[in-house]
């Protein structure tokens, strides 16, 4: 369960300020894997950093009881002094137990297939590789949800295979929330949406299929 309970949202802008959220109350229920579907712009991205810790609300709460990742592949938050063994470890210290350490960086290393660099500095890495770092982090715990922002897979056709399917191993135990424009893969990963409509609030569709037709309908 994730809820939502009086969640405001804005920003500043020259125009004067922009709500996004204003006192959004909604509920995601409990093994389902929700889609959040909207027109550029609707807040997708920013409900789903919300969810994540990574941005705040001006006001309101978002309450659960399950443990969820950060967005799945995100690069941003490494140090570029520090090297990939160093900031696994970093990471693996806030979300795993002290004996599964060394697990967790062995798993990294080894599904993100970097050879000598991975004990070099990620500043010296090219945006490819902070990509296959990114989501080999993402990939080595294991969260009740997942939260993914257009990034299914990385690298070339052999290494998307394998990314996809790792993606698809944590999907068996556990739910995901996401943004994609591609609307087929929504249908193929997610059982419920919450569309961001222009004119009608936030509105939760029990139904994907339902929900993505009426969101195509609307973009036209």
């Amino acid at each position: 369960m994730i809820k939502i309970e009086n969640l405001t949202k804005s920003y500043r802008t020259p125009a004067g300020r922009h709500y996004v959220f204003k006192d959004l109350n909604i509920e995601l229920p409990t093994g389902k894997s929700v889609a959040l579907i909207g027109r550029n712009g609707a807040g997708k991205s920013t409900l789903l950093r919300m969810i994540g810790g990574i941005d705040r609300p001006d006001s309101g709460s978002i309450i659960t009881n399950k443990t969820i990742s950060w967005p799945v592949g995100l690069s941003g938050g490494f140090q570029g002094s520090l090297t990939d063994r160093e900031n696994v470890k970093f990471v693996a210290r806030l979300y795993a137990k002290k004996e599964e350490l060394k697990e967790k960086v062995a798993f990294v290393e080894e599904f993100a297939e970097l050879g000598k660099y991975f004990d070099m500095p990620i500043k010296t890495y090219s945006s490819g590789m902070k990509s296959r770092l990114g989501f080999g982090l993402s990939m080595a715990f294991k969260f009740d949800y997942y939260l993914v922002d257009e990034v299914t897979a990385v690298g070339d056709a052999r290494f998307r295979s394998k990314c996809i399917d790792m993606f698809n191993e944590r999907k068996m135990q556990s739910s995901i929330v996401m943004v994609s424009h591609n609307l087929s893969s929504l249908k193929d990963y997610c059982d419920i949406a919450l569309y961001i409509t222009k004119d009608r609030g936030v509105i939760l569709n029990t139904s994907i299929e339902q929900a993505v037709n009426d969101y195509a309908k609307e973009s036209q």
